[in-house]
């Protein structure tokens, strides 16, 4: 794969009845904010780290935005993700172990 295109794997599956426009994608990280929830179980926090950087160093990603959740077995609330969707162009819900 060449430097200048950047492969994402979307783990969602279609939806039979999704409208086709719903679906949302950038063109481009590149200036963009990018936001994590870290659902607090080990080591999320070092993929974050690591994801972090390289989406600066190598995308041009302008902020990395992150709020740890209290428990894995809690939600991250309303206000939490409303913040995180007015701040955010795009948000990565993590899982570690």
């Amino acid at each position: 794969m060449s430097s200048d295109r950047t492969l994402v794997y979307d783990p969602v599956a279609p939806c039979a009845n999704e409208p086709q426009h719903a679906r949302l994608a950038l063109d481009t990280l590149a200036g963009k904010v990018v936001g994590f929830i870290d659902n607090a179980k080990p080591n999320f926090n070092h993929l974050a780290d690591d994801l972090a950087e390289l989406l600066v160093s190598r995308h041009g990603v302008a902020k990395v935005v992150r709020h740890r959740k209290r428990s894995s077995a809690m939600g991250a609330g309303e206000a939490k993700l409303d913040e995180l969707a007015r701040e955010c162009d795009a948000v990565i819900a993590g899982s570690g172990d």
